[in-house]
């Protein structure tokens, strides 16, 4: 993210704040130019062992002809990270009506949420900010947003 935005974030707007393992569902209670991010729904990843006890730490080979090949090993991480942004999506398309959504996501969970976005969410959106604050709590949120 470059710049300021000019976030406006209506009273009773939604915002998600998401990575690969947790969320965030935020609603705002105050006005657009003073936030008030109150928590709605919390989403946690079920458990995500290392790979080596998902599959084979071996790419599988392949025969062609004469030639042998690896293939590419199945990243277990990334299929977890696109299953839980699809759980998220479908619980934000239950929130009716839905005025107003932003969504904060590190770059790579903010290209798998817009990937399974419905129409109706995508035409939501007021703004996408490109930043990791799963871990930060709901008042700092509201600042970051505030001076995005």
């Amino acid at each position: 993210m470059t710049g300021r935005l000019n976030l406006m974030i209506p009273h009773d707007g939604s915002v998600v704040v998401c990575d690969g393992r947790k969320a965030l569902v935020l609603r705002n209670e105050g006005h657009p130019r003073a936030l008030d991010l109150r928590m709605e729904r919390v989403f946690e990843a079920p458990p995500n062992p290392p790979t080596r006890e998902q599959g084979t730490d071996r790419p599988p080979r392949v025969r062609l002809g004469n030639r042998r090949s690896s293939i590419e090993q199945t990243d277990w991480h990334r299929m977890a990270e696109t299953r839980f942004a699809l759980d998220v999506v479908t619980a934000l398309d239950r929130i009716d009506p839905l005025l107003a959504l932003v969504v904060v996501a590190p770059p790579r969970m903010l290209a798998e949420l817009r990937r399974v976005l419905p129409e109706r969410l995508r035409r939501a959106i007021v703004a996408e900010v490109d930043k990791d604050l799963t871990k930060h709590p709901v008042e700092e949120i509201g600042r970051h947003l505030a001076d995005a």
